[in-house]
């Protein structure tokens, strides 16, 4: 009885050892589980969100480049109608229409060439020869009534062939429905620009792809400069 009662305690003690081996085991790898993260406090730092790249924005298309070649300030012509307004030291205003020669007649000053100039420098020029012996410290403004001088033609076969004001961004389309259309023998397919070359007589021809610019597409659709020619031919039937 003894005997079995001296190995019932040794079972005990031996299981209790275990068991406190054990918790000593899990105790030891938590402790160096944080000592691992005081020495090493980065490694559970979340790491920086790296930015996401930057993407350029897309080319400017061929129509958004043709806008902005318009943006360019406008230079007066012959017929144009200009409202000049002096505000100081005694104020009026007169509306003035450029002559033929590419002059207009102001008060005090007599004729002032402005065909050519910008609408700044026209301002400028007043304001300065005002100044000159007329009037003490003139402040002029001026701006564009209505723009004359900017035209073109269409010619062929089209309703109403002839020379029309040139609005800003007009378009062949544009400048052919300005004239009423094709007529019952023009050709979508036979329509070019002619543009006066620069240094030299003559013309430069460009031919428009009407079907493209009809189904939408605005880069086949060339922009109207002044003195341009439409023709529009007859089709080849």
């Amino acid at each position: 009885m003894k005997y079995l009662l001296g190995v019932v305690v040794a079972a005990f003690l031996f299981s209790y050892t275990l068991a406190n081996a054990g918790q000593l085991g899990r105790l030891a790898k938590a402790q160096e589980k944080a000592l691992d993260q005081v020495l090493a406090p980065d490694a559970n730092k979340a790491k920086p969100v790296e930015p996401a790249p930057v993407v350029a924005p897309a080319a400017a298309t061929e129509d958004a480049k043709a806008f902005e070649a318009t943006k360019v300030e406008y230079t007066v012509g012959v017929d144009d109608i200009l409202d000049i307004n002096v505000l100081q030291p005694e104020k009026f205003i007169t509306t003035v229409t450029v002559s033929p020669d590419g002059s207009i007649t102001f008060p005090y000053i007599g004729n002032v060439q402005v065909k050519g100039m910008t609408l700044s420098s026209i301002q400028d020029e007043i304001q300065t020869r005002l100044g000159n012996g007329y009037m003490k410290y003139p402040v002029v403004s001026l701006s564009l009534r209505e723009t004359r001088s900017k035209k073109f033609f269409v010619y062929g076969e089209v309703v109403k062939p002839g020379t029309y004001l040139l609005d800003d961004r007009t378009t062949i389309l544009k400048a052919i429905s300005m004239a009423g259309g094709f007529s019952k023998f023009g050709s979508s397919s036979r329509v070019k620009v002619l543009r006066e070359k620069k240094d030299k007589p003559g013309y430069d021809t460009m031919k428009v792809n009407m079907s493209a610019v009809m189904q939408g597409s605005s880069t086949d659709d060339i922009t109207i400069t002044p003195g341009d020619i439409v023709v529009i031919s007859e089709g080849v039937f």
